[in-house]
């Protein structure tokens, strides 16, 4: 990439001479001519004879002996009647308005090889010879070479020039229609220096010279005029360019380098920094103080009347890390009346304290209790499920997984499922919920035949592994739960009520302000972590709530307190299932019935006090002092020949003495379900459809959400942010030798001679460098978008969440994140860079690069684990800025016929829409039209160029959403 100008010491000063007026060939070969400079007549040494090398501003200058005869420069070439005053030579210093002549001494000599050899003193012989030349009346004689040896090449002749003149950007001073523009072979050193791109002097004094940066060449191409301040004048301008609002142009400006948007961009950062950190002070003043805390954990221990659970074992104040607490209290487990009545019985509620006043465990249960009513039109809070012959196989497997399972499960009940591994616990819950079809028998909910799925919003779900959200807090995860869930009806005050409600009974209100924190660097304990997962469910007010291994991963206490707390659940009228693995003595006989399974089928359905004498009855010994699950463990793994002597004890033959005994237990178990009415099952569809926000509310708190884990994730933005500036700030250096010049064509015909070499690939590879750029900037923060958050999504989406929703909703959040991310990279690498290409166009085709690069790691973190997620999608990006159209050329691309690919990435669209906004500026100076089909892209579209960005940006979050979609059925159904 090389730019006009460079370090060639070739000079434009030959430009300034006048081809009339006097001038004659002094004793050391130069050619001196008669100007008017700087409000003065002076003799100036412009071309040496010998060595073909022009003086600059470093040449020599000699005064007139009358220094203020302006009529002198009219006279004719052999004129001697204003001759130069050789007692002193002079040179030019400085630019612009600085210009001043400077005595030439032995200490400030600095002129060219050239200019040294020259005297001043006229050589009449030589002179003689030029006189002669002048008077030669053909052209070739009107119009030398310098160049020993080389004849000039006409370039117009005199009709052509009459009718077109000078070529705009160029400037012809010297030519009339008897002096018309030539071509002179260059010297060694000019042609190496076109060749590398370098703008030379002219050949001799008819050849035209494209106008230089910082002036400009009005049409004409008389004079060359200094770019005025608050202007810029890129090479070959022919009128100045005004510079953008907040732009320091100073007179002989060659480049527009606007301060406005970088000081915008300054105060921008300065006012979201400030912001942060009023919300930092903020948020620690209304922390509380370890003091404080301790003094409200003595208020509680004196308060919380866990006397009344008439537990006998110990109790467990809760234990603090700082400001942190790890555990709340925990008491001992105690059975109790397992009616629905019991939802108001103090034995399962949980009391807490607050600043403002004492408020009864009783009173938030009966509560809690309205609350829920509020929410159904059924005639009870819970759900009754019945099945019969149910089994599930599925495609591909010769072998079901459940078979012949028949039962049910009344409201407001507490169930247990128990077996071995791979006895079908978490395939019966499944097909229960209907996350999967049964391949066989009936299903009933509430005594309807029906999908189980078409009641997913009324079912909840709380999975073995505790899917939140780490960087909300506990009340943030439950009151996004709430709105989401809970009738469209219901008002924002409902629902922050109803979470109230559901935080006390959850005994979590002294955490509710608390991070949950990840399993990698937690915040709150395991248990509350535990609860915060079941108040997720219990804030939407379900009907049913289903949940996989609850204990599993808990201490003692803490599964203990889990149980507790589903139990009191199951009192308020909720259906509870609950898959138990390997329970605790205290843990079994929390429940209020048991399902037990084996090789798919039904070991025994019942209640839980019964299961001990129902496996007695069947010939097995329960060891003293044992716990009783365990040995039914045991037993239904098909270990039962540890607890009977005699008799067979193969699980198979534990589910024929099931099914031989199950008319006989429907009675003792509550079995059949009674049939509903035809007002309750009306009643229980209206209730489903009542439920959940619509779907632009859900949109706007999917928005909120997002926006709130940006600002706690605010360091991997910083970092973003970071990564972007320096990017720009490396590219911007890398292109400021460019001199904001990064394309040259051929010039327009008849000037095609004078061009120095074309460079059509400076503009590509810079956009190519910005593709690449943008890839690693962009992929990481795009692949964490959806990549961190697929569970949660299956989890949301599986409890009747608006997918679209949730996923609009995270699209907008990173639309603010692309635009500052976009602005850091564009403003420091335009303001270095300054090429043609405008700031605000620069930046709109990097946004929506961004755009694509964001929605292409979206698609990538679909289909990737979340660790190898970030490097797979910078690989892509990387991939996809290099199919830009550089390196192959488009040209080259379409031979192979293969466009279309290239034209599928994002990538070309990007190099398309710089190429048009850098290369079209020059159209009236170079044919850009064959610089265009050299590099296979068109010129001109570049609004078409954005709208393919904003297309494929488009397409790549719908193929996200569908594989997000795809690639989570199973889990979100």
């Amino acid at each position: 990439m090389t730019a006009e100008g460079g370090s060639h010491n070739f000079s434009s000063g030959v430009t300034e001479t006048r081809p009339t007026g006097p001038l004659f060939i002094d004793d050391g070969g130069c050619r001196c001519a008669l100007q008017e400079e700087l409000g003065t007549e002076a003799w100036r040494c412009i071309a040496n004879t010998t060595t073909n090398i022009y003086s600059g501003q470093t040449g020599k200058w000699f005064f007139a002996v009358n220094r203020a005869n302006s009529a002198s420069l009219q006279e004719l070439p052999n004129s001697d009647s204003n001759p130069p005053d050789l007692s002193t030579p002079y040179f030019i210093e400085g630019e612009g308005q600085n210009e001043k002549f400077v005595e030439i001494t032995s200490e400030n000599e600095n002129t060219d090889l050239g200019d040294v050899t020259c005297s001043g003193k006229n050589d009449t012989e030589a002179s003689s010879d030029l006189y002669k030349e002048l008077s030669v009346s053909t052209t070739e004689s009107l119009s030398p070479c310098w160049q020993p040896g080389t004849t000039p090449l006409i370039l117009q002749d005199a009709s052509e020039w009459n009718a077109t003149g000078c070529n705009l950007g160029f400037l012809c001073q010297n030519n009339t229609a008897s002096n018309p523009p030539t071509y002179c072979p260059p010297s060694p050193p000019a042609q190496i220096a076109r060749l590398e791109g370098v703008t030379t002097p002219p050949m001799g004094p008819y050849e035209p010279v494209v106008c230089q940066k910082g002036n400009y060449c009005p049409p004409g191409g008389t004079q060359q005029i200094i770019c005025p301040s608050g202007h810029f004048c890129s090479i070959g301008a022919y009128e100045p360019t005004k510079c953008s609002f907040g732009a320091l142009c100073p007179p002989a400006s060659y480049r527009d380098r606007s301060l406005l948007p970088l000081i915008l961009l300054i105060a921008l950062d300065l006012l979201i920094i400030s912001a942060i950190l009023v919300s930092k002070i903020q948020w620690n003043g209304r922390r509380e103080s370890p003091r404080r805390r301790s003094r409200r954990a003595k208020h509680l221990r004196k308060v919380l009347p866990f006397s009344r659970l008439g537990a006998q074992n110990e109790q467990y104040l809760p234990i603090y890390d700082g400001n942190f607490p790890l555990e709340s209290r925990i008491s001992g487990v105690r059975r109790a009346n397992t009616s629905s009545l019991a939802a108001m019985d103090n034995d399962f509620a949980f009391h807490e304290s607050n600043a403002v006043d004492d408020e009864r465990s009783d009173s938030n249960i009966q509560q809690l209790v309205q609350s829920l009513s509020r929410c159904t039109t059924a005639a009870s809070i819970g759900l009754s499920f019945e099945f019969a012959n149910l089994s599930y196989q599925p495609k591909g497997s010769n072998q079901p997984i459940l078979s012949q399972v028949t039962g049910g499960i009344t409201n407001g009940s507490f169930w247990g499922i128990m077996g071995a591994s791979g006895a079908g616990k978490s395939t019966f819950v499944n097909v229960l919920m209907g996350k999967h079809s049964h391949t066989g028998g009936v299903t009933k909910i509430n005594g309807g035949t029906g999908i189980s799925s078409k009641y997913k919003k009324v079912i909840g779900y709380v999975p073995q592994d505790d899917i939140v959200l780490p960087e909300l807090t506990v009340r943030e995860n439950i009151l996004h739960s709430a709105r989401i869930r809970l009738p469209s009806d219901w008002s924002d005050k409902d629902a922050q009520r109803h979470v109230e409600l559901v935080l006390k009974c959850l005994q979590l209100p002294h955490v509710q302000n608390s991070r949950v924190g990840s399993s990698a660097a937690p915040v709150i304990s395991g248990g509350e972590r535990k609860r915060v997962s079941i108040g997720m469910e219990l804030a939407a007010a379900p009907m049913a709530l289903f949940l996989d291994e609850p204990t599993s991963g808990l201490d003692a206490t803490s599964a203990s307190s889990i149980m507790l707390i589903l139990k009191a659940v199951s009192r308020l009228g909720i259906t509870v299932v609950t898959i138990i693995h390997q329970p605790r003595h205290e843990i079994f006989e929390a429940l209020d019935n048991v399902l037990l399974l084996g090789a798919g089928r039904v070991i025994y359905s019942g209640k839980e006090a019964k299961a001990q004498a129902y496996f007695e009855d069947c010939g097995f010994n329960f060891p003293e002092g044992h716990n009783p699950a365990d040995t039914i463990m045991d037993i239904i793994a098909g270990q039962g020949h540890l607890y009977k002597k005699l008799g067979d004890t193969d699980v198979s033959h534990l589910i024929e003495q099931w099914t031989y005994r199950q008319d006989a237990m429907k009675a003792a178990t509550g079995f059949p379900c009674p049939s509903p009415s035809d007002v309750e099952i009306v009643a229980l569809d209206r209730t489903v459809q009542m439920r959940g926000a619509s779907w632009y509310r859900q949109t706007y708190f999917c928005l909120s959400r997002a926006f709130l884990q940006q600002y706690r994730l605010r360091s991997s933005f910083y970092a973003e942010i970071g990564v972007a500036t320096l990017t720009g700030l490396l590219l911007g250096l890398a292109e400021t030798s460019e001199d904001g010049i990064n394309f040259r064509g051929i010039f327009h015909h008849p000037y095609e001679l004078l061009s120095s070499s074309a460079d059509y690939s400076s503009v590509p590879e810079m956009s190519l460098l910005i593709g690449l750029a943008s890839g690693i900037i962009a992929s990481p923060p795009g692949v964490r978008v959806f990549g961190e958050e697929k569970l949660m999504y299956a989890r949301e989406a599986s409890s009747g969440h608006n997918r679209f929703a949730y996923y609009i909703g995270k699209v907008l959040s990173t639309l603010p994140r692309m635009i500052l991310s976009s602005l850091h990279f564009t403003m420091p690498f335009m303001y270095l860079s300054t090429p043609r290409m405008s700031w605000g166009a620069a930046f709109i085709a990097n946004l929506l690069y961004f755009y694509c690069i964001y929605g292409l790691s979206s698609c990538v973190s679909m289909v990737t684990r979340r660790e190898d997620g970030p490097l797979i999608a910078t690989m892509t990006s990387l991939v996809v800025a290099i199919i830009s159209g550089v390196r192959p050329s488009l040209h080259t691309v379409g031979g192979w016929h293969m466009t279309w690919l290239w034209r599928a990435s994002p990538g070309t669209w990007l190099s398309e829409a710089y190429f048009t906004e850098n290369v079209t500026p020059y159209r009236y100076l170079y044919q850009i039209d064959p610089a265009a089909a050299g590099t296979g892209f068109n010129l001109g579209h570049y609004s078409l160029d954005l709208a393919m960005l904003f297309m494929l940006g488009t397409l790549y979050r719908v193929i996200a959403f569908g594989a997000l979609r795809v690639f989570n059925r199973r889990s979100h159904r």
